[in-house]
């Protein structure tokens, strides 16, 4: 592979603002399509969520995440058709809700699939997290031993391993509470609460898991014409057994995005083109491989530019 090769990388989370994808879908037939498209699969008007709200629940789990996934394919087929993507990607990749983005990129699901397994994916993290509280917090300036000492000694679970110094973790809130305590008492510059409303990728999240593998498991997967990396094992999965169960496993496992990066850079990736709303992969991956370029397509300005 050459020194020069682009991977495109899909967000799990973003601005979920009302008015989100209005711009792309007045100004681009394409996205209009799309957006149109997910009313039907859904049987529900999803596009108005997303353009006109109301803004408490847009921001519910059951809708926020088909929102994000159809924003950013709406981003993904307007760039294409303006040509700002004109080079194909050596690997695509996502973050939690976005590797289901980047496995539609790559053909291995389709759109309408991918749209309602992600509705699917929201409905039933939401009913764990409502049958279990739990919270979520950001960890910044430890690494990843260290946090796990943390969350060994205190029942919490890692989350998310964003970039070097930034790590999620997540559990029941009495455990995260006792975790950002001892993880300041041990050198964390600082312990953040995150708003949101379970411990996605923990064990809270296992009672969602045998109803999701049973919509995987109706769901048509084909290999994908683009090597996607796992956020499980940073590497490339392409059998669609091995995807299947790759969905099923991140419900309650970490997003390794650290090494998901690093892997394409030693791969020859120079360029990473993040496609979705918000701007949040770009700065981690900044931090994971400072040699590489970045590039965000996150609103309509941004596809002509």
């Amino acid at each position: 592979m050459s020194d020069n090769a682009i991977a495109w990388v899909f967000p799990g989370q973003g601005s979920q603002e009302v008015g989100m994808g209005r711009d792309l879908y007045d100004a681009f037939p394409v996205a209009r399509e799309l957006f149109d498209r997910a009313d039907t699969a859904l049987g529900r008007p999803i596009s108005g969520l997303c353009f006109e709200g109301p803004s408490q629940e847009l921001n519910k789990t059951f809708n926020s995440q088909p929102a994000i996934f159809l924003t950013s394919m709406a981003l993904l087929a307007a760039a294409r058709e303006q040509g700002a993507l004109a080079n194909k990607p050596a690997f695509v990749a996502g973050h939690s809700l976005g590797e289901y983005t980047a496995l539609a990129a790559a053909g291995a699901i389709s759109f309408e699939d991918g749209l309602r397994l992600v509705e699917t994916r929201g409905r039933l993290t939401q009913a764990a997290a409502d049958a279990t509280p739990g919270g979520m917090a950001a960890i910044l300036g430890l690494d990843e031993a260290a946090t796990l000492e943390v969350c060994a000694e205190t029942g919490a679970e890692l989350c998310n391993l964003n970039s070097p110094g930034q790590i999620v973790i997540g559990g029941s809130r009495e455990a995260v509470a006792k975790a950002c305590a001892l993880a300041l008492e041990r050198g964390a510059k600082r312990a953040i609460p995150l708003e949101v409303d379970g411990a996605f990728h923990t064990s809270l999240m296992l009672p969602a898991v045998p109803a999701f593998q049973e919509a995987i498991a109706e769901t048509a997967v084909v290999e994908p014409t683009t090597p996607v990396v796992a956020n499980d094992t940073a590497q490339p999965m392409s059998e669609p057994d091995r995807i299947r169960t790759e969905l099923a496993f991140q419900l309650t496992h970490p997003v390794r995005w650290i090494q998901c990066v690093e892997f394409m850079a030693a791969q020859g990736v120079s360029e990473f083109v993040e496609i979705g709303p918000g701007k949040v992969l770009g700065g981690l991956i900044k931090r994971i491989a400072s040699g590489t370029k970045t590039r965000n397509i996150h609103n309509a300005a941004s596809v002509t530019a």
